[in-house]
Protein backbone atom coordinates (compact mmCIF):
# COMPACT_ATOMS: atom_id res chain seq x y z
CA UNK A 1 0.00 0.00 0.00
CA UNK A 2 2.83 2.42 0.91
CA UNK A 3 4.52 1.78 -2.46
CA UNK A 4 1.30 2.61 -4.34
CA UNK A 5 0.78 5.83 -2.33
CA UNK A 6 4.41 6.79 -2.92
CA UNK A 7 4.05 6.18 -6.67
CA UNK A 8 0.88 8.32 -6.77
CA UNK A 9 2.58 11.13 -4.85
CA UNK A 10 5.55 10.99 -7.23
CA UNK A 11 3.21 11.19 -10.20
CA UNK A 12 1.39 14.18 -8.67
CA UNK A 13 4.67 15.97 -7.93
CA UNK A 14 5.88 15.33 -11.49
CA UNK A 15 2.61 16.65 -12.91
CA UNK A 16 2.81 19.76 -10.72
CA UNK A 17 6.40 20.36 -11.78
CA UNK A 18 5.46 19.95 -15.44
CA UNK A 19 2.64 22.50 -15.05
CA UNK A 20 5.03 25.01 -13.48
CA UNK A 21 7.46 24.93 -16.41
CA UNK A 22 7.10 28.02 -18.58
CA UNK A 23 6.09 27.58 -22.19
CA UNK A 24 9.24 28.44 -24.19
CA UNK A 25 7.19 29.68 -27.17
CA UNK A 26 5.53 32.29 -24.96
CA UNK A 27 8.72 33.16 -23.09
CA UNK A 28 11.03 33.47 -26.09
CA UNK A 29 8.75 33.96 -29.08
CA UNK A 30 5.86 36.19 -30.07
CA UNK A 31 2.47 35.63 -28.50
CA UNK A 32 -0.04 33.81 -30.67
CA UNK A 33 -2.06 36.02 -32.97
CA UNK A 34 -5.30 34.77 -31.41
CA UNK A 35 -4.26 36.20 -28.05
CA UNK A 36 -3.84 39.70 -29.45
CA UNK A 37 -6.45 39.97 -32.18
CA UNK A 38 -9.93 41.21 -31.49
CA UNK A 39 -12.89 39.22 -32.73
CA UNK A 40 -14.75 40.29 -35.86
CA UNK A 41 -17.75 41.20 -33.70
CA UNK A 42 -15.57 43.36 -31.40
CA UNK A 43 -14.09 45.13 -34.42
CA UNK A 44 -17.48 45.84 -36.01
CA UNK A 45 -18.87 47.04 -32.66
CA UNK A 46 -15.95 49.40 -32.19
CA UNK A 47 -16.57 50.87 -35.65
CA UNK A 48 -20.04 51.97 -34.58
CA UNK A 49 -19.08 53.74 -31.36
CA UNK A 50 -16.16 55.21 -29.45
CA UNK A 51 -13.23 57.44 -30.34
CA UNK A 52 -11.85 58.30 -33.77
CA UNK A 53 -9.11 55.68 -33.46
CA UNK A 54 -9.26 52.09 -32.27
CA UNK A 55 -6.14 49.99 -31.92
CA UNK A 56 -7.46 46.52 -32.60
CA UNK A 57 -4.34 44.47 -32.05
CA UNK A 58 -1.74 42.59 -33.97
CA UNK A 59 -2.61 40.73 -37.15
CA UNK A 60 -0.96 38.77 -39.90
CA UNK A 61 -0.20 41.17 -42.78
CA UNK A 62 0.52 39.88 -46.28
CA UNK A 63 0.78 41.50 -49.71
CA UNK A 64 -0.61 40.75 -53.15
CA UNK A 65 -0.41 42.13 -56.66
CA UNK A 66 -2.70 42.16 -59.69
CA UNK A 67 -1.55 38.88 -61.18
CA UNK A 68 -4.08 36.25 -62.34
CA UNK A 69 -2.78 33.62 -59.92
CA UNK A 70 -3.39 35.95 -56.94
CA UNK A 71 -6.76 37.37 -58.01
CA UNK A 72 -9.89 36.46 -59.93
CA UNK A 73 -10.53 37.02 -63.63
CA UNK A 74 -10.48 40.82 -63.25
CA UNK A 75 -7.16 41.42 -61.46
CA UNK A 76 -7.28 45.23 -61.61
CA UNK A 77 -10.84 45.64 -60.24
CA UNK A 78 -11.35 45.22 -56.49
CA UNK A 79 -14.44 43.91 -54.68
CA UNK A 80 -15.55 47.51 -54.10
CA UNK A 81 -15.67 48.01 -57.89
CA UNK A 82 -12.74 50.44 -57.83
CA UNK A 83 -9.54 50.12 -59.84
CA UNK A 84 -6.50 49.04 -57.78
CA UNK A 85 -4.43 51.84 -56.18
CA UNK A 86 -1.64 52.40 -53.69
CA UNK A 87 -3.19 52.26 -50.23
CA UNK A 88 -5.83 49.62 -50.96
CA UNK A 89 -6.06 46.51 -48.81
CA UNK A 90 -8.09 43.31 -48.78
CA UNK A 91 -9.70 41.93 -45.64
CA UNK A 92 -12.53 39.52 -44.97
CA UNK A 93 -13.23 40.63 -41.40
CA UNK A 94 -13.43 44.41 -41.92
CA UNK A 95 -16.24 46.11 -43.88
CA UNK A 96 -15.41 47.57 -47.29
CA UNK A 97 -14.48 51.23 -46.92
CA UNK A 98 -12.88 50.80 -43.48
CA UNK A 99 -9.78 52.95 -43.04
CA UNK A 100 -6.79 51.37 -41.31
CA UNK A 101 -3.18 52.17 -40.46
CA UNK A 102 -0.16 49.98 -39.85
CA UNK A 103 1.95 52.33 -37.68
CA UNK A 104 4.90 49.96 -37.29
CA UNK A 105 5.16 49.44 -41.04
CA UNK A 106 3.90 52.65 -42.67
CA UNK A 107 3.61 55.31 -39.95
CA UNK A 108 0.57 57.56 -40.51
CA UNK A 109 -0.28 56.32 -44.02
CA UNK A 110 -3.98 55.48 -44.28
CA UNK A 111 -5.15 52.38 -46.16
CA UNK A 112 -8.72 51.56 -47.20
CA UNK A 113 -10.35 48.12 -47.29
CA UNK A 114 -11.43 47.83 -50.92
CA UNK A 115 -11.02 44.13 -51.66
CA UNK A 116 -11.72 40.66 -50.34
CA UNK A 117 -9.53 37.60 -50.08
CA UNK A 118 -10.13 33.90 -50.58
CA UNK A 119 -12.58 32.90 -47.85
CA UNK A 120 -10.01 30.64 -46.19
CA UNK A 121 -8.11 33.78 -45.08
CA UNK A 122 -10.13 35.20 -42.21
CA UNK A 123 -7.20 36.16 -40.00
CA UNK A 124 -5.18 38.63 -42.06
CA UNK A 125 -5.04 41.82 -44.06
CA UNK A 126 -3.55 41.81 -47.56
CA UNK A 127 -1.90 45.00 -48.86
CA UNK A 128 -2.07 45.62 -52.62
CA UNK A 129 1.31 46.23 -54.26
CA UNK A 130 2.01 47.33 -57.86
CA UNK A 131 4.30 44.38 -58.65
CA UNK A 132 4.57 40.74 -57.73
CA UNK A 133 8.21 41.33 -56.77
CA UNK A 134 7.19 43.94 -54.19
CA UNK A 135 4.53 41.63 -52.77
CA UNK A 136 7.00 38.75 -52.47
CA UNK A 137 9.61 41.01 -50.87
CA UNK A 138 7.03 42.16 -48.32
CA UNK A 139 6.24 38.55 -47.44
CA UNK A 140 4.23 37.90 -44.30
CA UNK A 141 4.57 40.04 -41.18
CA UNK A 142 2.76 40.57 -37.91
CA UNK A 143 1.92 44.18 -37.13
CA UNK A 144 -0.44 46.36 -35.13
CA UNK A 145 -3.53 47.54 -36.96
CA UNK A 146 -5.41 50.72 -36.12
CA UNK A 147 -8.95 51.22 -37.39
CA UNK A 148 -9.90 54.83 -38.11
CA UNK A 149 -13.45 56.13 -38.05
Amino acid sequence: MFAADNANNSANVSLQQANQVENPAVKFGPEPIVAKAASRQDIRSSLNSGPELNAIGEFKITAYSSTPDQTDDSPFIMASGKHVYDGAVASNFLPLGTKVRFPELYGDKVFVVEDRMNRRFQDRIDIWMPTRSEALTFGMRYASVEVLK
